[in-house]
């Protein structure tokens, strides 16, 4: 098994002339060639690619047969020095039956051959004219005499101990079924599933399809690895356009273009420790897969590979988003950030209707998160049909108050239509600093605290004069930090942003000024640097507290966030792949310290955690100790820092 637990796998669409199996063959060993060059383990072919899909009665000529027995052998043959598993479809004949079959070769040997079970005979397709179907080895292997060899034919399960990897296959319609083998498969171990196929183009069936295999990876948990026949099949009646893609746990990771007329090979590294992450955690999964158990007889086979295949930065083969929480794609960005809003929107409308409260008080600080949080009440109170007045905004300016924050305190207010109070917590603080008798000059963590708290106060009792909650503004990327004053910002009635990350805010914001309104003033708020203002303003009045020069940049600390949490990934892994998601932006070095600043902080703030405000939660990562996230407080982050090289 590699280091961090990678396999590399591949999807191949070889170029074709129908029947012709000695070329065919040709080209599938070029493939196979270029995969073992690239440490490919496992590479699937489509659906019977050493004849075409598309011989139709041609099946049945025993020179065809004859062929396939020949182009099986030489492929055997030139493939002996190779360590990549690969499947081929090939008709096989077993006890005078014509089977659409999975013929699995690596390092010169036929490990298996599986049948397709389910044969569509329906519309453009006629399997069953030519095929039968497997469904009588579902529950048995048989075996089969080839080339002096006893092969098992049926249900097999490959399975590389070594690679950490338990490979199961199906045959194109077999996937569509409304129960696949593929999901029998996974309950009895698989963790990949390939499938040969030959799937003709329609209009809108890319998209189907796409939709299929994702599910089906996302149901199973599993990694599905698909390679469809190409152009160069038979255009009769239809047309191939030799799609391929490679999918894990519900997440596309690489496809190619189809309609390639020339041999095309997608290549990805599936990550088995995200896998069984999921498999461990998703209960559902375990119970299914016990009371499953014994309904299909999936036999083991076991691959002895000969590669080392370590995956590191360097040759890691797999594009690693460094804003996990955030869409790659506009339109997905577009539908995500409306979604998300109106989950914070529908969960504090639920707040408001029981409660019977028509205010609602909020600190607003001219930063991001105090911004997206009136921007949930504002549209809250238009669907609820309330007043926009009864949104009670505070502004209180202290030691480190900038003029940019505090002007744009008043333009979000006027733009958005609701009330902005002004309350000055100078005073209040200097008479607390002395009756604690806490030196004003020391500009310590007393100093910002006392600020902080004096805020929260006040927003308190305005909510009891004002009868309405607290919105709390904090995100859950300060909750991961513990960045958070306890029983200061860390506190409030209802906290609307407690699962959106800071580096998803941001987005949110742009995408309602773009979409709704107050962009000039929105873009401004954007465009101002990331601080509590608790410390004093330099002399040009300046902010002079940065939180990301403290602790390190939000995208970093999210990415952690994100793996950590979602996939319970060790940190030596962690920061493998956030050397290879900021490549060039940061240093090793610099990653590896934020990586412990984040660690340390995430375990010594759990406290905080423990006794947060209820707030809704609106995607994968949510860290409400009521909910998902369940930790003690006094939990020693020793062993996951020691490591960290």
């Amino acid at each position: 098994m590699s280091k961090y637990n990678f396999v590399r796998v591949g999807a191949a669409v070889p170029k074709l002339k129908v029947a012709n199996v000695d070329y065919n063959v040709d080209e599938i060993i070029e493939l196979v060639k270029e995969a073992d060059e690239k440490d490919v383990a496992i590479l699937t072919f489509p659906e019977l690619s050493i004849t075409g899909y598309t011989c139709a009665d041609l099946f049945f000529q025993k020179k065809l047969i004859t062929d396939v027995q020949n182009g099986l052998k030489k492929l055997i043959e030139a493939t002996r020095d190779l360590d990549t598993l690969y499947a081929v479809g090939a008709p096989i004949v077993f006890n005078d039956v014509l089977y659409n079959c999975a013929v699995v070769i690596h390092k010169g040997e036929i490990q298996g051959i599986q049948p397709k079970v389910f044969l569509p005979n329906y519309d453009e397709f006629y399997d069953k004219r030519w095929f039968t179907s497997g469904k009588d080895h579902i529950n048995k292997i048989s075996y089969i005499q080839m080339f002096g060899e006893t092969i098992p034919f049926g249900n097999l399960i490959y399975t590389s101990e070594r690679l950490g990897y338990k490979l199961g296959i199906e045959v194109c319609e077999d996937l569509w079924a409304p129960i696949p083998p593929s999901s029998n498969k996974v309950l009895e171990g698989a963790n990949i599933i390939i499938n040969l196929s030959a799937s003709s183009e329609l209009i809108g069936k890319i998209n189907y399809r796409r939709n299929l295999i994702k599910t089906q990876s996302a149901r199973c948990i599993c990694a599905y690895i698909y390679a469809s026949a190409g152009v160069h099949e038979s255009t009769t009646d239809l047309v191939f356009g030799g799609y391929s893609g490679i999918y894990e746990n519900g997440k596309l990771l690489k496809e190619n273009n189809r309609f390639d007329r020339e041999n095309n090979i997608i290549i990805s590294d599936i990550d088995i420790d995200i896998l069984t992450h999921d498999r461990i955690k998703n209960k559902t999964f375990a119970d299914n897969k016990e009371m499953d158990s014994g309904n299909s007889d999936d036999a083991t086979w076991f691959i002895e590979h000969a590669k080392e295949y370590e995956i590191n930065t360097k040759t890691l083969v797999r594009n690693i988003n460094k804003t996990p929480f955030v869409p790659r794609d506009n339109a997905d960005m577009t539908e995500r950030c409306e979604e998300i809003f109106n989950i914070q929107v529908a969960g504090l409308a639920k707040r408001l209707e029981h409660t019977g409260e028509k205010k609602v008080v909020l600190g607003l600080s001219g930063g991001s998160d105090s911004t997206l949080a009136a921007l949930v009440c504002k549209k809250t109170f238009d669907l609820l049909g309330l007043d926009s007045k009864n949104i009670i905004t505070i502004t209180m300016p202290g030691f480190g108050t900038s003029k940019r924050t505090y002007d744009n305190t008043f333009k979000l207010a006027n733009e958005l239509g609701i009330t902005i109070k002004e309350i000055d917590i100078k005073d209040a603080c200097l008479q607390h600093f002395k009756d604690i008798g806490h030196d004003i000059s020391i500009k310590d963590v007393t100093y910002e605290n006392v600020q902080a708290r004096e805020r929260t106060q006040i927003l308190m009792d305005l909510s009891n004069k004002e009868k309405g909650p607290v919105i709390g503004t904090g995100d859950l990327s300060e909750l991961a930090l513990g960045w958070c004053t306890y029983n200061g910002d860390h506190m409030s009635m209802y906290a609307v942003n407690c699962s959106i990350p800071k580096t998803l805010v941001k987005y949110l914001i742009k995408w309602y000024a773009i979409n709704i309104g107050a962009e000039k003033v929105l873009f401004d708020i954007l465009d101002t640097p990331i601080s509590p203002e608790l410390l004093p303003l330099d002399d040009k009045g300046n902010i002079t507290q940065s939180t990301e020069d403290l602790i390190g940049p939000y995208e970093v600390h999210d990415f952690y966030l994100y793996h950590f949490i979602r996939y319970g990934m060790e940190p030596e892994k962690l920061l493998m792949l956030v050397v290879k998601a900021f490549d060039n932006e940061y240093t090793k070095e610099q990653l590896k310290n934020w990586l412990k600043v984040f660690i340390k902080r995430f375990f010594n703030n759990q406290f905080k955690r423990s006794c947060m405000p209820d707030g809704p939660k609106v995607g994968s990562i949510c860290l409400s100790p009521r909910g998902d996230w369940r930790m003690p407080s006094d939990a020693d982050y020793t062993s996951w820092i020691g490591n960290i090289d």
